[in-house]
């Protein structure tokens, strides 16, 4: 409890930092919530002109692109600490102070720098979301909300996953590499899609390495009671998201690693 209240006062003090200057705050927000749209237009643009792509239409791949961007906008704002390791603690020396605290190191940097401009990229996540339930049409139960919640904390321990393996690297590489944007941002690119439009190789590499297809595209399919056109059972949806969890337990271990690796900064 002590540990989880260190991190709700970190959020907090980073929360209100970035309060004090409300204009700056929501102009980002609203850069992110603009920025991401271009995807959409993108989207969009692709069925408009085709109608469907192997008979995937607008209102499914939707469903997609805005739970993955959900997910992403959470792990994104809890994962800052991670994704500037290299750049803002481990170059300077800063880090030390974060191990003299007799707390879990990784909560004090998932509330370094809980960024209020995720909100944009949340927001529009959901609103696809909202789209994609009128086009496709979908049926919200209890069961498909419950199954939508378990897809997104699986996903959000999936990327917040990669994050820490990012900052993992940084005990070596003393910096963040930007080969890391490869999953993460391009995981949410490719995530945005139904896995069976892709080449059986990437597929396998989506289901088994980075298991983005685990938290994304098999729970859509069983929200939108699609049957998998790569023979995948209906009940596979329901227990996939686990491998979310799974990731992210690995990168803990990683992490772990790392930090038997780390010898300071030596000042």
């Amino acid at each position: 409890m002590g540990s989880f209240a260190l991190f709700i006062r970190l959020a907090g003090a980073s929360l209100h930092a970035q309060a004090r200057y409300p204009a700056s705050a929501m102009l980002m927000t609203l850069g992110q919530f603009l920025a991401t749209g271009i995807e959409v237009v993108a989207v969009w643009a692709l069925f408009h002109r085709f109608g469907s792509v192997q008979g995937w239409s607008l209102g499914e791949v939707a469903l997609f692109y805005g739970l993955v961007n959900c997910m992403f906008a959470v792990a994104d704002a809890l994962g800052r600490g991670f994704d500037v390791l290299g750049t803002e603690f481990l170059r300077t020396g800063a880090f030390d102070r974060l191990l003299l605290r007799p707390r879990p190191l990784a909560l004090q940097l998932m509330g370094h720098d809980l960024r209020l401009s995720r909100l944009g990229r949340l927001l529009q996540g959901l609103m696809v979301v909202a789209f994609a339930t009128a086009q496709a049409p979908i049926d919200w139960t209890p069961a498909t909300l419950a199954l939508a919640a378990w897809a997104v904390a699986g996903g959000v321990a999936l990327f917040l996953g990669i994050l820490v393996l990012q900052g993992t690297l940084a005990f070596w590489t003393v910096e963040s590499l930007e080969i890391a944007n490869v999953l993460t941002y391009g995981g949410v690119q490719a995530a945005q899609y139904p896995l069976a439009l892709y080449a059986q190789w990437f597929r396998r590499l989506l289901t088994f390495a980075v298991p983005l297809a685990c938290v994304a595209y098999y729970p859509g399919l069983a929200i939108l009671s699609h049957s998998d056109p790569l023979g995948a059972p209906a009940w596979v949806g329901w227990v996939s998201p686990a491998a979310g969890f799974a990731f992210l337990a690995a990168a803990f271990w990683a992490w772990r690693l790392g930090l038997r690796h780390y010898a300071s900064t030596g000042s």
